[in-house]
C-alpha cells in the first residue's frame, strides 16, 4: 500500500542548536537537529533519527548514566520523557520556563534543571506505570540572576551551579548536618561552566571573559576565623572549618574571542575551551598547560562534549550546521559532517536508491548515503544557489545546475569536477535534466526561456532549443522515448525532438502556469502541476488530457505569524512545485510551499494520503489557527527579540547609526516548505527537500522478526541439550542470545562442513552481522582455514541479496572479514613459497647425485 510509508531518517540536516552528548560507552553521539534527535553511531558508521517530534527546536538533552531514558527539552521549555532503547514517548512535561541545562545524577536517581534563577530537583522515573511519573525532589535559590550550568560531583552527594550574576554555588542533594551552600565568586563575566576535580578537593569555574579560576576547599586560618564566622562561603563539614579559596587565576588569550562553552573531563584533568572565533583549545589542570589548538571553523563553536574515556572531542557549529568529533590524541577526525548552510533545493535518488544527491542555496553539491545517513562526498565549485540535480543512469556521475550560469558533472569515482557546461551568453540555469543513456545533458534558463543541450563526452554545445516565452521550470526526457519534455510559466507543457533531424514540438495547453512536470515510468504519460493547484495528466502519444486532480485544498498549508487573513482563505502555497510518479506509475507525489505532502490514486482520483512533515512550532506555517493573545501592536509576538539575553550581542553587533536597519540581515522564521520530492527507484521509499533537511520515508520495517525471541528458558545446560540433538541453528541462535563466546564458538565449531549450507540458508538474518563478526574475529586465532571459507561463501550465497541491500550496515563486517581472510591467505602464501623452496632444492639435490 502506497500509504504505509512511515518516517526513517533524516539526512541533510546533522546540527542545529543545543548541547550534545555522548553516550555512557562513548561511542554515539547524540546531536539535536530542529525538533528532532539524531544519534550518530560512530563505530558502525551509521546515523539515526529518532520518530517523535518537540514542540519546537531542541534546546537541551539529557541522558540517564544506564542510556535508558531521555529528555529533551525544547525553547519553551517543554520536555518529552523518552524510552532511548524503544525510541518511544512515555511523558510529556512542561517546566514553564526556559531551560539553559538539564543533568542527571552519577548514580541515576535524580535530575537538575535550571529554573530562571533557581535550580529544581526532580527524582528520576522508573518505568513502571505512575500517574505523576515525574516527582519534584527539591528546589534550590541563591542566585540573583538566571542559572546556566549544572555539573555533578561524581559520589552525587552535591552539584555545582553557575549563574549570569557571575558567581557559583554549591549544593547538596540532600541535606547535610554542618554544611551550608556556599557562593564562588570573583569573576567579571558570565561563569559558562564550573566543574569538580577527581577527588572532589578542586573545582574549577571558567568565565565568558577567559578567566579560568581553581579553588580548592582549604582550613580557615585561626586568626582569621572569627572575622570570617558568618561568611556564607564557610562550611562545617568535620571539626576544623573549611573553605573554598581561589588559589589559581588562569586567562586564555584568543585575539579578544569570548569563550562559549567548556567541558572537562574529570579522570585526565583535561579541559576543553570553544571560542567565538571558531576556535578551540586543549588544557591540561591544574598546569594550565597548553596541550592543543585549532581552528576548526568560521563561526562560534556553540556546544563541547567529552567522551567517556577521554579520547574523542565533540563540536557543534550552529551558525553552518556542524558536526565534527576530533580524537585529539592522534589529531584526526572520527567525524566531520555539515549539512547545507541555508535551504536544500533539489534531491535526485541513485539508479540502486543507496545515494541521494543534493543542491543547496549555499552552492554546494552533496551525496548522501541512505542506509548509514552520513553525507560522504561535498562539491563546492559552483558560485551561486544549486537549483537541480540528477544521477546519470549508472550512478557513477552527478550532474547539477545553477544560477552562476554553467552545469558541472560529478565523478563519483574520483570526487571530481571532470566536466563544466557553459552557455554563450550569461544565462541563469533553473532545470536541469539528463538523457537515460548519460550521453546528453540539457538545462533551461530562466531568464532567456531557452533550453541549452551538449554532449557529455565532447563538453561542446550541441543546440539550443527556443519557443517558450517565460521561464521554463521542468525538464525531463522521456524513459522509453527519443525527446524531451519541458514545462513553463508561459502555461504550456511542449515536447523536443532532440536526437532527430525533424525538430518537430508538441504543446499541451494549460489554463494556468506549469510549475512541475514528471513522466511515467513507461512513458507514455505526462502529469504537470499549475499554479491554480490543479495536477493535469496527459496521455504523450495522442496529445490528449487523460485527467485532471484537483488539489488545491489538499496542499493547503498553515498561517504564517504576520498573516491578516486565514489558511483556508489564502492564495499562497496552494500549489505543487514538484512531482514524481510511483515505480509502478499507479500514483503520483507532490510537494509545495506547505507543510504537507499528498500521494493520489491517479486511476480513481482520490487522495491516499497526506504526510505532514513537520510539526515544529518554530517554523512559519506549521499551525492551522493563531492564537490571538499571541498577537501584539508592534506585530507577532513570536517575531519579538524581548529575552533579553546578549549572548549573542558580539554577533549582532554592528556600526550602524541608530534607528536604522540593516535590511541584508535576515529576521524572519523559516518558513516550513517542500521544495522537492522523488520516490527510490526501488519503490521503498520517498525522500523530500524540505526546510528542515532531507527526509526519509521507507516502508521497510526497521525491526526483524526473530521466532527464537519468544523463548525464554536459554540457559548452558539447554544450549549443550540442544547441541547434543544435532539441532545445530536452534543450538547457535540460542548462543546468540546468551552472547557468551565460549557457546557461541562450541556450537559454530560443532556444525559438520556438509550441513554449514543448510544452516547458512536458514538462519535468521537478525543474526546475519553477529556471525560474520565472530567469524572475522575468530577466523585469526582458529586453524580451521577451510571450514571458516566454506561458512563465508556458504552466507554470502544464501544472504546475498539481503546483504546488498544493507551493504552500509554490514560495511565494518565486511572489512573486518576480507581483513581475517586477507591475513590467512598471506600466511598461507608464505607457507606454499617456504615449502616450493624447499622442493626445489631437494629436487636440485637429487639431480647433483
Amino acid at each position: 500500500m502506497k500509504s504505509d510509508f512511515k518516517f526513517s531518517n533524516l539526512c541533510g540536516t546533522v546540527y542545529k542548536q543545543g548541547n550534545l552528548i555522548f553516550t555512557p560507552d562513548g561511542n554515539s553521539i547524540l546531536s539535536p537537529v530542529g525538533n528532532r534527535l539524531t544519534v550518530f553511531d560512530l563505530v558502525n558508521n551509521k546515523a539515526v533519527t529518532f520518530p517523535y517530534e518537540n514542540r519546537k527546536n531542541i534546546d537541551r538533552i539529557a541522558l540517564s548514566p544506564n542510556a535508558t531514558l531521555l529528555i529533551s527539552v525544547d525553547e519553551d521549555g517543554r520536555a518529552l520523557l523518552v524510552n532511548y532503547n524503544r525510541q518511544i514517548v512515555l511523558h510529556h512535561f512542561n517546566f514553564k520556563n526556559k531551560v539553559y541545562d538539564l543533568q542527571f545524577s552519577p548514580d541515576g536517581k535524580y535530575f537538575a534543571v535550571t529554573h530562571g534563577k533557581q535550580v529544581q530537583l526532580w527524582k528520576t522515573p522508573g518505568f513502571h506505570r505512575e500517574f505523576t511519573p515525574i516527582v519534584l525532589h527539591r528546589v534550590y535559590t541563591g542566585h540573583y540572576d538566571e542559572v546556566t550550568c549544572i555539573t555533578w560531583s561524581p559520589d552525587s552527594k552535591y552539584f555545582l551551579t553557575t549563574s549570569k550574576d557571575m558567581s557559583a554555588r554549591v549544593y547538596s542533594t540532600n541535606p547535610i548536618e554542618g554544611f551550608v551552600p556556599f557562593t564562588l565568586s570573583g569573576h567579571r563575566d558570565t561563569v559558562i561552566g564550573a566543574w569538580f576535580s577527581k577527588e572532589q578537593d578542586t573545582i574549577y569555574t571558567v568565565s565568558k571573559d577567559g578567566a579560568l579560576f581553581e579553588w580548592r576547599h582549604q582550613l580557615i586560618n585561626p586568626k582569621d576565623q572569627d572575622d570570617d564566622s558568618e561568611d556564607e562561603s564557610a562550611m562545617e563539614v568535620d571539626d576544623s572549618p573549611r573553605r573554598w579559596s581561589a588559589v589559581q587565576r588562569h586567562f586564555f588569550y584568543q585575539d579578544h574571542a569570548k569563550v562559549v562553552c567548556a567541558a572537562y573531563h574529570a579522570a585526565s584533568a583535561m579541559m576543553v575551551v570553544g571560542f567565538s572565533n571558531g576556535v578551540f583549545g586543549i588544557w591540561e589542570l591544574p598546569s594550565f598547560n597548553n596541550i592543543h589548538t585549532l581552528s576548526i571553523s568560521q563561526k562560534k563553536i556553540d556546544s563541547v562534549t567529552i567522551n567517556k574515556s577521554g579520547e574523542w572531542l565533540a563540536f557543534g557549529a550552529s551558525k553552518l550546521g556542524q558536526l565534527l568529533v576530533w580524537e585529539w590524541q592522534s589529531e584526526s577526525y572520527v567525524l566531520k559532517q555539515q549539512g547545507h548552510f541555508y535551504d536544500m533545493n533539489c534531491l535526485s535518488y541513485s539508479s540502486d536508491g543507496q545515494s541521494v544527491v543534493t543542491g543547496g542555496d549555499d552552492g554546494k553539491v552533496k551525496v548522501w548515503n541512505t542506509v548509514s545517513g552520513f553525507c560522504f562526498v561535498t562539491f563546492s565549485e559552483h558560485t551561486s544557489r544549486v537549483t537541480a540535480t540528477e544521477f546519470a543512469k549508472n550512478g557513477q556521475v552527478v550532474f547539477s545546475a545553477s544560477l552562476d550560469g554553467t552545469v558541472r558533472a560529478f565523478d563519483l569515482v574520483r570526487y571530481r569536477n571532470f566536466r563544466t557546461f557553459t552557455s554563450p551568453t550569461p544565462v541563469q540555469f533553473s532545470t536541469l535534466a539528463v538523457d537515460p543513456s548519460g550521453e546528453v545533458v540539457c538545462a533551461g534558463a530562466q531568464n532567456t526561456f531557452e533550453i541549452y543541450v551538449w554532449s557529455v563526452q565532447t563538453g561542446k554545445l550541441l543546440d539550443i532549443l527556443a519557443g517558450h516565452t517565460a521561464p521554463i521550470s521542468g525538464l525531463a526526457f522521456s524513459p522509453t522515448a527519443q525527446f524531451l519534455a519541458s514545462s513553463s510559466w508561459d502555461r504550456s507543457v511542449r515536447t523536443w525532438d532532440v536526437f532527430g533531424r525533424g525538430k518537430s514540438v508538441e504543446s499541451f495547453t494549460h489554463l494556468s502556469e506549469v510549475l512541475a512536470l514528471a513522466f511515467r515510468p513507461d512513458g507514455k504519460e505526462i502529469c504537470g502541476s499549475t499554479l491554480d493547484g490543479q495536477l493535469s495528466f496527459w496521455d504523450v502519444d495522442n496529445a490528449l488530457q487523460t485527467n485532471v486532480i484537483d488539489g488545491r485544498r489538499d496542499i493547503s498549508g498553515g498561517r504564517k505569524a504576520e498573516d491578516k487573513i486565514t489558511a483556508e482563505n489564502s492564495t499562497s502555497g496552494k500549489h505543487f512545485n514538484s512531482l514524481c510518479y510511483t515505480a509502478d506509475g499507479s500514483c503520483v507525489i507532490g510537494g509545495g510551499n506547505s507543510k504537507y505532502v499528498c500521494i493520489y490514486d491517479i486511476k480513481a482520483n482520490i487522495l491516499v494520503k497526506k504526510w505532514q512533515i513537520s510539526k515544529n512550532l518554530s517554523f512559519d506555517g506549521t499551525l492551522e489557527f493563531l492564537n490571538s493573545k499571541n498577537m501584539t501592536e508592534a506585530g507577532a509576538m513570536d517575531l519579538i527579540d524581548d529575552d533579553g539575553d546578549l549572548s549573542d550581542f558580539e554577533d549582532r553587533q554592528d556600526n550602524a547609526l541608530p534607528g536604522t536597519k540593516d535590511l541584508s540581515k535576515r529576521n524572519v522564521r523559516p518558513e516550513i516548505r517542500t521544495k522537492a520530492v522523488r520516490f527510490s527507484p526501488t519503490g521503498r521509499s520517498w525522500a523530500a527537500a524540505s526546510t528542515e533537511g532531507l527526509l526519509i520515508y521507507s516502508m521497510d520495517d526497521t525491526l526483524l522478526f526473530d521466532p527464537f525471541d519468544l523463548e525464554i528458558d536459554i540457559t548452558p545446560e539447554t544450549i549443550l541439550e540442544t547441541l547434543d540433538e544435532k539441532d545445530y541453528l536452534k543450538a547457535l541462535v540460542m548462543a546468540f542470545r546468551l552472547n557468551e563466546r565460549q557457546y557461541i564458538q562450541r556450537c559454530y565449531e560443532a556444525v559438520p562442513p556438509s550441513d554449514v549450507r543448510l544452516v547458512a540458508r536458514q538462519l535468521p538474518s537478525k543474526y546475519l552481522e553477529r556471525l560474520m563478526k565472530f567469524i572475522a574475529s575468530y577466523m585469526e586465532d582458529s586453524p580451521h582455514l577451510e571450514f571458516h571459507l566454506i561458512w563465508c561463501t556458504s552466507l554470502l550465497i544464501s544472504h546475498g541479496k539481503y546483504l546488498k541491500d544493507h551493504s552500509g550496515e554490514f560495511l565494518t563486517v565486511f572489512r573486518g572479514l576480507q581483513k581475517g581472510v586477507g591475513k590467512l591467505h598471506e600466511d598461507l602464501a608464505k607457507v606454499c613459497n617456504d615449502n616450493t623452496y624447499t622442493l626445489e632444492y631437494l629436487l636440485s639435490q637429487a639431480q647433483k647425485n
